[in-house]
């Protein structure tokens, strides 16, 4: 379903079924047979507790297997509300950016096909359960002290037939890609968000042109933090680090097409507010945002500025929108799910404003999905037809 406001605008993109129903289908890990298992099973147990009451070591046994089997029906059904792990990769890097136990299992379940390529980049393996189409994953470090962003890894997707030499000459768009906070971290679209397989799936249909992906970590090594990809008093300064460092750095390295018609910026949630916060702060360096799980107030800005208020306002859009200078004018899409009204909403209210400015504001509504990675997946691939549909030819 979509709801379209828009100004000089190509539309709701259009996508073709076999893409859409591959985003919005559910990963192995997903499916809700895990956790009514699992529940199930604790329930039977909890009865058999019951009549093993006066065995006190079956009890105990019973009991205890009963309550990992509660345990882990909690944590598979939350997944599955959520959409966060959905393959034997994902939950492997998952596990892998934990610490002890945990990253130990997680590079256990690692099929080690990860192949390093340099100190700063390394390749690995497409990821999703499309893996045709040839395309290359680089992980990137890129610190950056003088805004207080440690090292860390920025993923960048290549399309099919980068390497070839027939393309030797050939240039790119490129779309950048927030992830969400807190606990958010740039694998996030990669795996949740199955960008690759998202992207191979619209090259194949000939939807959009070959362009590159950038999933960038703005976590400045703390991911439990809720930085919104602000330039935090006192901490890091992701906005800058995005605009000063990271898109330098990808323009320096990969063939890319280096103006702002040719650059998109993205995010879901967090990221969403972010990629519509720094878009608009840099309508000189994005010609397009994609915005999923919209909002337009960092929220405890308080916290996050230290009580400077004019520099709260300076960071919340539904504030500085009606009256900022526009010298450029990006073109801007927002998604949401059914399931999410306030995200409904808050996406018409956004599109509402910057349509009052001039900019061209379209809101896809997704049927049945809430503020969760479902709706960013299910959503993506409009998001990137959008992209394209504003990239020159």
């Amino acid at each position: 379903m979509s709801d379209v406001r828009s100004l000089l605008s190509a539309g709701d993109p259009t996508i073709p079924g076999e893409v859409s129903d591959h985003a919005r289908q559910l990963g192995a890990f997903e499916s809700p047979v895990i956790w009514i298992t699992l529940l199930t099973a604790a329930i039977w147990l909890i009865a058999l507790t019951a009549t093993l009451w006066h065995r006190k070591r079956a009890r105990t046994a019973s009991g205890a297997v009963a309550l990992c089997c509660l345990l882990l029906a909690a944590v598979t059904w939350v997944n599955s509300y959520v959409g966060y792990v959905r393959t034997n990769d994902d939950l492997s890097r998952l596990l892998k950016r934990g610490v002890g136990a945990a990253q130990m299992i997680g590079r256990l379940l690692d099929d080690g096909q990860d192949a390093p390529d340099d100190a700063n980049a390394r390749r690995v393996r497409p990821t999703g359960p499309v893996a045709d189409g040839g395309t290359q994953i680089d992980a990137l470090s890129l610190p950056d002290p003088a805004h207080a962003v440690p090292a860390g890894r920025n993923f960048v997707v290549l399309p099919p037939g980068y390497h070839d030499p027939a393309n030797a000459g050939r240039r790119y768009p490129v779309v950048y890609l927030l992830h969400g906070y807190p606990f958010g971290g740039p694998e996030d679209w990669l795996t949740s968000g199955d960008a690759p397989a998202t992207l191979r799936l619209l090259l194949r249909g000939h939807t959009v042109e070959p362009m590159i992906l950038v999933s960038v970590d703005m976590t400045a090594g703390q991911p439990s933090q809720d930085w919104e990809c602000l330039d935090v008093p006192g901490g890091p300064k992701l906005e800058s680090y995005l605009s000063q460092t990271v898109v330098p750095a990808i323009d320096g390295r990969y063939r890319t097409i280096a103006d702002r018609a040719h650059r998109a910026l993205g995010g879901m949630s967090g990221g969403g507010f972010g990629a519509l916060n720094i878009g608009l702060h840099h309508v000189g360096q994005f010609g397009s945002l994609l915005i999923a799980l919209p909002y337009d107030d960092p929220g405890d800005a308080d916290a996050l500025f230290r009580g400077d208020a004019a520099a709260a306002r300076a960071n919340t859009p539904r504030d500085y929108l009606a009256t900022m200078p526009l010298p450029q004018r990006p073109a801007v899409i927002l998604t949401a799910g059914t399931g999410a009204p306030t995200d409904v909403a808050t996406s018409r209210r956004i599109a509402a404003a910057l349509g009052e400015r001039g900019i061209e504001a379209v809101v896809h509504i997704e049927r049945g999905f809430n503020h969760t990675w479902h709706t960013a997946r299910a959503t993506l691939p409009y998001l990137l037809a959008f992209a394209d549909q504003h990239f020159p030819r």
